[in-house]
């Protein structure tokens, strides 16, 4: 087993976002640390297609949701995916390739060299992105969304609830995270076993996987934290780029602090495959909000 793996679980309309992710793999990975895919079985010729070459190997997710001896597959393939496919991140563990994973979103992208020491401390344990969100609450309070903030507090207290944790609501994020296979487990065997329930169960309750690994290392110390921020420059917001593109920073001065940086698919939608999806008219409507920076 090794002591990492990257892992990625994609959709074929991502198609063109992990190619470009796997890419950038390719050219920044001193290492050679296995990188994974998965994807439907139904999609993997299509992705066999076009990352030849580029993956160690390609899995289905339904053999990763097969080693979980709780999950029901029926009951996961009829959740709404963004939830479904939470539950397979987070059941990658199972497979037994690595002791710990950094899971990556198709969207990401590096753009520097990087080892396995970028996300694993000296003793082999990984970092965990922790803080409290100051500057991604303080910024979208600036531009009078305060719908993000609700949002951030809300999901946390329902979470510190859910463990009985009281004190400071903090953030397990953004994505990419390294995750830890004792953590998962320690979650598994100390929360959901004993509710009789399965992963898939917690996250129809509380659909934040990041928050489930976090209280979880936080309520059960299953590794010791090694606090970080965030691996990857990310952009949640297209007026977050825009900003940026204004102060001349680009991707040479966050290489500086970041493995890499995440464009959300929300406004990258000419990346979709076969072809940016909608109609005409909704199509123009998203390239509007894009130009105005609503998206």
């Amino acid at each position: 087993m090794t002591p990492l793996a990257l892992y990625c679980k994609s959709y074929s309309t991502d198609l063109r976002r992990v190619v470009r992710l796997a890419e950038s793999i390719r050219q920044f990975n001193t290492e050679l640390l296995p990188f994974y895919v998965s994807a439907s079985r139904a999609e993997l010729p299509l992705f066999r297609e076009h990352l030849q070459g580029l993956v160690s190997a390609l899995i289905s997710d339904e053999d990763i949701l097969a080693a979980s001896p709780r999950l029901d597959p029926q009951h996961v393939a009829g959740m709404p995916g963004s939830r479904s496919q939470q539950v397979v991140k987070s059941e990658f563990w199972r497979l037994g390739l690595s002791e710990s994973y950094l899971c990556l979103d198709s969207d990401a992208v590096f753009i520097r060299p990087f080892s396995a020491a970028n996300f694993l401390a000296p003793d082999g344990i990984p970092y965990t992105v922790l803080d409290e969100a100051h500057d991604l609450l303080e910024d979208a309070l600036r531009q009078k969304r305060g719908r993000v903030v609700d949002a951030f507090q809300r999901e946390a207290d329902l979470m510190q609830g859910l463990f009985g944790r009281a004190g400071r609501r903090y953030s397990f994020g953004p994505f990419p995270l390294v995750w830890h296979r004792a953590v998962w487990e320690s979650l598994d065997k100390h929360y959901l076993h004993p509710r009789g329930i399965s992963l898939a169960d917690a996250i129809e309750q509380a659909p934040i996987e990041s928050r489930w690994y976090g209280e979880a290392l936080l309520s059960y110390q299953a590794i010791p934290l090694r606090p970080c921020q965030a691996l990857f420059k990310v952009y949640h917001y297209a007026w977050q780029y825009d900003q940026d593109k204004r102060r001349g920073l680009g991707p040479q001065h966050l290489a500086l602090f970041y493995c890499g940086i995440i464009f959300q698919s929300a406004w990258e939608r000419d990346m979709d495959w076969p072809s940016e999806g909608g109609s005409w008219l909704s199509r123009i409507g998203r390239r509007l909000r894009r130009s105005l920076g609503r998206i």
